[in-house]
């Protein structure tokens, strides 16, 4: 283990068959011919948060458990790759693996394999204690380990943000990582009034700032009892995929939140970051640059 992260990712790792399809839905036939092939690559939503928070110059270190399987390889080969420090965990079950279908507008649809899974899978308490401790902030994905690893992180005392993803609001699963982080982020998208639902994580948890993704229409952020709306930026390139793009906007995100930025310049970083990985095809891993990031946030200031 190596000490002094930056940022501890906790959860989320994993491999994504890609598979671009001519329309979403997805009308039934026999079969279809897939032109552009069908990838497997390493890349969840942890993978990618620390992708793109490595990327950004954080140091960072990524927690989960992986099979010893061709998916667990490709895993630890992307970290090592990307300069990543990994600690895995043996996970008897194989290593977590989803099927993205991917319309021809980048929006996808995600099939997960929920065999790879135990009920009793757990981090280490130590290890979580461990690397939380000399950490300067905890990501924590909303896998089931990671929920057992709660307690264990809110006793370090150390910072927390999660990523609720597409909840709708009332998902009872949700709630225990909702309210124990400090920031948290959440897509829009099944929320019916998503300031009704940020006021009331920050009210119910000890959440000091409250993202709301919203694609298009940027961002929505409460803090300090306020919600303002960071306005979206012109992707840098044709749009090919939205996979990643909420990962991407997250590390961002944390970038800024880390270099002491207000929380409108963080989210203005998360917009900039999201944008990015939108023009980005989900068979490749990658992640915008500290410079490239800073430049564009510029511009957009300026």
């Amino acid at each position: 283990m190596s000490a002094g992260a930056d940022v501890l990712v906790l959860g989320g790792a994993g491999v994504d068959t890609i598979v671009y399809v001519p329309e979403l839905p997805l009308p039934y036939a026999d079969s279809y011919m897939i032109d552009s092939g069908i990838r497997t690559r390493a890349g969840q939503t942890g993978d990618l948060v620390a992708l793109g928070l490595a990327a950004l110059g954080l140091r960072t270190h990524h927690l989960d458990l992986l099979g010893d399987d061709p998916e667990g390889d490709l895993v630890r080969a992307l970290h090592r790759d990307k300069g990543i420090t990994l600690t895995a965990v043996p996970q008897p079950a194989g290593t977590k693996r989803a099927v993205n279908l991917v319309g021809p507008d980048g929006r996808r649809l995600s099939l997960y394999d929920t065999s790879r899974a135990h009920a009793d899978d757990r981090l280490p308490e130590a290890t979580v204690r461990a690397l939380a401790e000399t950490s300067r902030h905890v990501h924590v994905a909303i896998t089931h380990p990671c929920a057992h690893a709660l307690p264990v992180l809110r006793d370090t005392g150390v910072p927390l943000s999660t990523d609720l993803h597409d909840w709708d609001g009332e998902n009872a699963y949700h709630e225990p990582f909702a309210l124990a982080a400090d920031i948290v982020f959440v897509s829009a998208a099944a929320l019916t009034d998503p300031e009704r639902t940020m006021r009331r994580i920050a009210e119910r948890g000890r959440a000091q700032i409250v993202v709301a993704t919203a694609g298009a229409q940027g961002a929505y952020v409460l803090a300090d009892g306020d919600v303002t709306r960071v306005p979206a930026v012109p992707p840098p390139a044709p749009v090919v995929d939205s996979n990643g793009a909420g990962d991407a906007f997250a590390a961002a995100f944390l970038f800024g939140h880390l270099g002491g930025e207000p929380p409108d310049r963080c989210a203005l970083f998360g917009v900039i970051a999201g944008a990015h990985a939108c023009t980005v095809p989900s068979t490749e891993a990658d992640a915008i640059g500290r410079d490239e990031l800073l430049e564009r946030a510029a511009e957009m200031s300026g």
